[in-house]
């Protein structure tokens, strides 16, 4: 493996850690700032940039983007996605020691079988680590990319229903991390022009698409931290995101993929893990009968 797909692969380990901390940092400036509001996104963001947990968790997101960036530049996107996935396990450890949230045995169960099934899903991924895979079909990635953006309408309308009301912060989770996969394969695709283009990538409608899919994504994230439990939503959103861009490694960006009935049986088995994690998320009516409990001071 080159030396700098193995350089990729470490900043993808800090990308999981850092990404976890902003997470939970939004997550307490979310839970204290007004209810988001799609009808008045600008409104509902500056309302949330009030709050000062908020805006630390935006630069430490900020900075856990560079490091993706960074990884995405140097190393095929399955393998920095599936190295980001790993870290998912990182995140119940980090909520309970370092931010004195509690943390059920379900939800511990729920983020682990989510990062195994990412990491089996991984292991299907052929050998990929000889070079970065950063060629792309415009078509391709304008349909993929496209096809997740659309795909997450119908999640945030759900959502709004009262008949979902239980799992509305699990939808919009989802929604979020569709609209930042989406977001990371064209991250990808950009930084394949930068050898080429330099800055003047930030001039072409990539960088556009990146603009709108993570703003879009951060609003909707914010409201589903809003209303759902720290580390259920981070799960179902980090889920989202790195199933979408594990598989655009074989679909946008022509990545090998092994042969034979066992890869595609490990390969249903990950997805299936991955299902029945999402399954254990609570909603935020559970979330509600939890934080009435009494908690030690």
């Amino acid at each position: 493996m080159p030396l700098s797909v193995q350089l990729g692969l470490l900043l993808a380990v800090a990308t999981a850690f850092v990404s976890i901390v902003g997470f939970l940092f939004k997550h307490r400036g979310a839970v204290d700032a007004p209810p988001v509001d799609p009808r008045h996104p600008v409104r509902s963001t500056v309302a949330l940039f009030s709050n000062g947990w908020w805006t630390l968790g935006i630069i430490v997101a900020t900075a856990s983007w560079f490091l993706h960036t960074a990884a995405l530049a140097l190393a095929p996107i399955t393998l920095v996605q599936a190295t980001i996935a790993g870290g998912l396990v990182l995140l119940t450890v980090v909520a309970e020691k370092l931010f004195g949230i509690p943390v059920s045995r379900r939800e511990w169960i729920g983020v682990a079988l989510t990062a195994m099934g990412l990491a089996f899903l991984a292991t299907t991924l052929g050998e990929t680590g000889s070079e970065k895979h950063s060629d792309y079909d415009g078509a391709t990635l304008a349909l993929y990319v496209g096809g997740l953006a659309v795909v997450s309408v119908p999640l945030m309308l759900a959502a709004a229903r009262p008949a979902h009301r239980r799992r509305a912060g699990a939808l919009l989770a989802a929604a979020a991390g569709l609209q930042w996969g989406a977001s990371d394969v064209t991250i990808k695709a950009a930084t394949g022009a930068l050898s080429d283009d330099g800055l003047l990538v930030l001039l072409t409608p990539l960088a556009v698409t990146i603009l709108v899919l993570s703003l879009v994504g951060l609003v909707v994230s914010a409201r589903s931290l809003q209303i759902g439990e720290a580390v259920p939503v981070i799960a179902v959103t980090s889920a989202a995101a790195n199933l979408c861009t594990i598989a655009s490694g074989m679909v946008v960006f022509g990545e090998p993929l092994p042969e034979g009935d066992a890869g595609v049986a490990l390969r249903l088995f990950a997805l299936g893990l991955v299902v029945i994690a999402a399954a254990l998320t609570p909603g935020p009516v559970e979330a509600a009968r939890r934080d009435a409990r009494p908690r030690p001071a």
